[in-house]
């Protein structure tokens, strides 16, 4: 499986503004959200990038993209009907071909010298199917992510088989389908908003579309779903973290997560304890 293209999906209502935001990165420079998501994503050698906006939003998208607008295709989602909607957009952009799909509302810092969308093109390449990331997760949050189920994959470390995707399930719900051998007792294996897709879920994409009752929105867990019942398809956990920054303190806990992975680690650890001295 070889991927040069991705797509950032960036056109839900609460999400526009997320990646537009200010970051100081590892280096203590000031860059935006997006041109974090961005350096992810070229790290793993993919130049072309697809981004999924709301109307309007293209010129504030493309000044904080900068230097690398050149390296973009912006598409519109007017009249949403949700997230599945939102990728089938940018289904043109991908020419048949396998991409690499983040979702836009997610900072992710790495554990090790690969960035998070380096190591899993690496095991979808390897595997030769579709992937999508996840990371163990406690039940208390199972509110804010999709969820999967399934079994690890024999003799590989880190990899199942994914039998089940579920968007936000309820703590009872993950209980009854979503256990998956290994995990610790009252954690799940939540997505990590990040995924190697082959042009197989834009059928089921538009097909769920297409039967989509009026008012409902079209989201990518069930066509994942759906995908599982069909493919080989797989999940896998990186060596790093997402940090939703859609979240109440998302921002600020991501900031301090990449704060603390940088080279101003000891400066930050100082102000930290200064304050909770001071509480």
């Amino acid at each position: 499986m070889h991927v040069t293209k991705a797509i950032i999906t960036a056109a839900g209502p609460a999400q526009a503004h997320l990646p537009l935001q200010t970051v100081v990165d590892r280096t203590g420079a000031p860059r935006s959200a997006l041109e974090l998501i961005l350096e992810d994503i070229f790290s793993a050698g993919i130049q072309h990038i697809a981004i999924v906006i709301s109307p309007g939003y293209e010129e504030h998208y493309r000044r904080a993209a900068q230097p690398n607008v050149g390296q973009l295709e912006f598409f519109e989602q007017d009249h949403p009907r949700g997230y599945g909607d939102a990728l089938l957009r940018a289904q043109p952009f991908t020419e048949s071909e396998p991409f690499l799909h983040l979702v836009s509302d997610h900072l992710y810092v790495s554990r090790n010298e690969k960035s998070c969308a380096a190591q899993l093109l690496e095991v979808a390449q390897r595997e030769g199917c579709p992937m999508s990331a996840i990371q163990p997760t406690r039940e208390n949050q199972l509110g804010q992510f999709g969820a999967i189920g399934g079994s690890p994959v024999a003799r590989s470390s880190g990899l199942f088989e994914v039998a089940a995707v579920l968007e936000k399930p309820t703590p009872t719900i993950a209980e009854q389908q979503l256990i998956v051998a290994g995990q610790r007792a009252g954690h799940y294996l939540c997505l990590f908003g990040m995924h190697v897709l082959t042009p197989q879920i834009f059928d089921i994409l538009g097909e769920g579309l297409s039967k989509l009752p009026n008012g409902k929105s079209l989201n990518l867990s069930d066509a994942l779903h759906a995908l599982a019942q069909s493919n080989r398809y797989l999940a896998t956990e990186l060596n790093g973290v997402r940090y939703n920054i859609g979240e109440k303190y998302g921002l600020l806990i991501a900031q301090l997560a990449i704060a603390l992975s940088g080279k101003e680690r000891d400066y930050v650890l100082t102000q930290l304890v200064e304050l909770l001295a001071h509480r």
